[in-house]
């Protein structure tokens, strides 16, 4: 039998729902590209739950202990000797999300022995050493696609939100106040501007997607260049590099995984190559933007806004620089879990270890590494230090 780990976010302040605002969810038939929905033998939840938070399990709890697994779920995981610390000595699997991440370091996995799985509820497992999950014969396997779609919703609304002035010309409101010109001196169309992804993978992808409607002009980079068919389609304009694209672009999103390529990517120097005024969107992972190159540009006027739901380390300190410095639209890492992506994401990581428990192949878009190197999706995302 075995030891499950799981790292999930606490429960709501008001304590977990007994109700929710809506009575279902939307039947989503697939994937766009025609991957399929994950495929559970069972779920052991309603869809529409809060199932990222510790009273939600992922909706593992029954499933796992019915069969004489042990499941040990817990959201202390970065403080000294943190409940994660303490379990993960004998742990077999660890679970965990990109939105409240166990960091699973090289010093962590080497103090695991037993452990040989472990699993992202959703997209993204750079909180995982992958270099030392190589070495340590850690198979690592995410949910790919569960929250695609929703991290790509995300993306356009923080875009609108920044060029528009929303978040200000809201809080007016809030303050009982009516000043329309402080609203609108800040305020723009997005019609017209010249929009870049870097990356155009499954959210890139269906940014630049949800994008063309507005008349926008769209640019992309990415190391896996699209079918020409896509190109012509959306209007789209490829550009070898980041450094390349920037220059040309009013609004640039980064939806990149976080691997040596992209850690600091956008420093003073990239930042300062963008047009003044230009608005920076980061839904992928906090690293990859220098924290303090951000704050500058933002105070001298170089970026018009950032907008983004990742940080370093997540959660964020009280003091991080982000929650204060002007025309800002952050959140905490909210893009992936909406109730909508929380079904999917439980559902797959329950296949997952169905499979897992049944001597069965993972999906091969569900792995990152396996057999000691970079597998399935991870070989096509990722890139190591070895």
């Amino acid at each position: 039998m075995a030891k499950v780990l799981c790292v999930l976010y606490d429960d709501p302040t008001t304590g977990y729902p007994t109700s929710y605002a809506r009575d279902d969810l939307p039947t989503v038939p697939g994937y766009p590209g025609g991957q399929t929905l994950p495929t559970p033998k069972g779920l052991g939840f309603t869809p529409g739950q809060l199932l990222g938070s510790v009273s939600g399990a992922l909706g593992l709890r029954e499933f796992l202990e019915s069969q004489g697994h042990t499941l040990v779920v817990t959201s202390d995981k970065d403080r000294e000797g943190s409940e994660f610390d303490r379990e993960l000595a004998d742990a077999d699997i660890v679970i965990s999300q990109p939105f409240w991440p166990a960091y699973l370091t090289a010093e962590r996995i080497a103090r695991a022995p037993k452990l040989k799985l472990a699993v992202t509820a959703g997209i993204g497992s750079d909180h995982v050493d992958l270099d030392a999950a190589i070495e340590h014969g850690v198979t690592v396997a995410e949910v790919t696609y569960s929250n695609s779609i929703s991290v790509a919703e995300h993306v356009v609304m923080m875009i609108l939100s920044l060029v528009r002035n929303y978040l200000p010309s809201h809080q007016v409101v809030l303050d009982g106040g009516w000043n329309i010109a402080d609203c609108v001196a800040r305020a723009y169309d997005v019609e017209g501007m010249h929009v870049g992804t870097v990356a155009a993978g499954r959210i890139g992808a269906a940014v630049l997607r949800r994008l063309k409607p507005f008349d926008v002009h769209l640019h992309y980079t990415d190391r896996h260049r699209l079918p020409q068919e896509v190109e012509e389609e959306l209007g789209l304009t490829f550009h070898e590099s980041a450094a390349d694209m920037v220059p040309f672009c009013d609004v640039v999103t980064i939806n990149a995984p976080l691997h040596p390529e992209t850690e600091g990517l956008f420093g003073d120097k990239l930042i300062g190559s963008m047009k003044r005024g230009a608005y920076l969107i980061n839904t992928a992972r906090g690293k990859i933007a220098d924290r303090d190159a951000v704050v500058r540009a933002l105070e001298s006027g170089q970026l018009a806004g950032y907008a983004g739901d990742v940080w370093f380390p997540q959660p964020a300190p009280a003091d991080h620089p982000w929650r204060t410095m002007p025309h800002h639209g952050m959140t905490p890492h909210i893009s992936g879990s909406t109730l909508s992506a929380q079904a999917r994401y439980a559902a797959g990581t329950r296949e997952i270890l169905e499979n897992w428990f049944a001597g069965e192949a993972i999906r091969d878009e569900y792995l990152i590494v396996d057999g000691g190197k970079l597998a399935g999706a991870g070989a096509h995302s990722y890139s190591t230090n070895k």
